[in-house]
């Protein structure tokens, strides 16, 4: 039988974790069918939570297809949709269909999505909402109130590690590991010697770290990431390296380029694992872990 994914942290092993993009709206195939390719490849399945203030189908919905289809599910909760009464709620309603893995967001701004209209909710941080869950396992709510049932959740939150400045990043590292994480999955890196760098630091704390590895799929996606999403900065030796790419190559090379960075962070031993993001093309995540020599990589 798989072992749970907090079996698999405490394991030792170098963990591999990646994440759905559910869709939007009620066609659920091939949602699935990136369900059925992964399941047997990670030691856990993300499903985003309206990424980018997106409307999509929800984290927990994907989460419990996840379920039911054989795989490990780590629900993704954005502090931005949900009061704290819903927040609980949610988590008391994943508890009960098998799902003990939750990674805590504070959640993007409303006005960067498709719904700006919206209004955003904040009420908790992503800090608050681990606090949540370990005042929940107590069995009590956030009220006082007696829960007819406990949860009991693998919690975790991200870190950016490429911020600049980084010493907000790190306060707010350190806060979510007082919370309670038990896993620290960050944003997208590519700089790794920058990594290591904030690895020297983390190390002191007992969490489990797992890089974040944004699949690059052309030259004209990493400098556009460089240049407008905060906290990520592909060196410019990628970015030639894309656009070498012969006509139709640059996909294959951006799998070789993330294939060796996993690699790396694996031999080196510069964290615990990694999370692959391939944003969309979910089915060369397999073709990614061969490229880092880790075909088959579930027990």
């Amino acid at each position: 039988m798989k072992q749970s994914f907090r079996e698999a942290l405490k394991s030792g092993e170098f963990i591999v974790t990646s994440e759905i993009g559910p869709p939007k709206g009620t066609k659920l195939e091939k949602m699935r069918h990136h369900i059925e390719i992964l399941k047997e490849k990670v030691d856990g399945i993300n499903v985003t939570d309206h990424q980018s203030s997106v409307m999509r189908f929800p984290s927990l919905g994907g989460c419990v297809e996840i379920k039911e289809h054989g795989g490990e599910p780590i629900l993704q909760m954005t502090c931005r949709d949900r009061n704290q009464m819903a927040l609980q709620a949610d988590l008391l309603f994943a508890y009960t269909r098998g799902i003990r893995n939750v990674l805590c967001l504070t959640g993007d701004a409303v006005p960067v999505g498709d719904h700006k209209q919206a209004k955003g909710v904040f009420e908790f941080d992503s800090v608050q909402l681990l606090r949540t869950i370990r005042h929940m396992e107590s069995g009590k709510d956030m009220g006082g109130n007696d829960l007819e049932g406990a949860v009991e959740f693998c919690a975790g939150a991200i870190v950016t590690p490429e911020a600049k400045p980084i010493e907000p990043q790190l306060i707010k590292f350190e806060k979510k590991v007082e919370a309670g994480a038990e896993f620290i999955q960050t944003q997208a890196i590519y700089d790794l010697d920058n990594f290591a760098k904030f690895m020297n630091n983390a190390r002191q704390y007992p969490v489990k770290i797992l890089a974040g590895i944004v699949l690059l799929v052309s030259a004209k996606m990493a400098k556009y990431m460089t240049d407008n999403v905060p906290g990520i900065f592909v060196p410019q030796n990628l970015i030639d390296e894309l656009a070498s790419a012969p006509k139709g190559g640059a996909l294959q090379k951006g799998i070789e380029i993330a294939g060796r960075m996993i690699k790396t962070i694996k031999e080196e031993k510069l964290c615990d694992g990694v999370h692959i993001m391939a944003i969309g093309r979910e089915e060369v995540v397999p073709d990614i872990l061969a490229a880092a020599g880790l075909n088959g990589h579930v027990k």
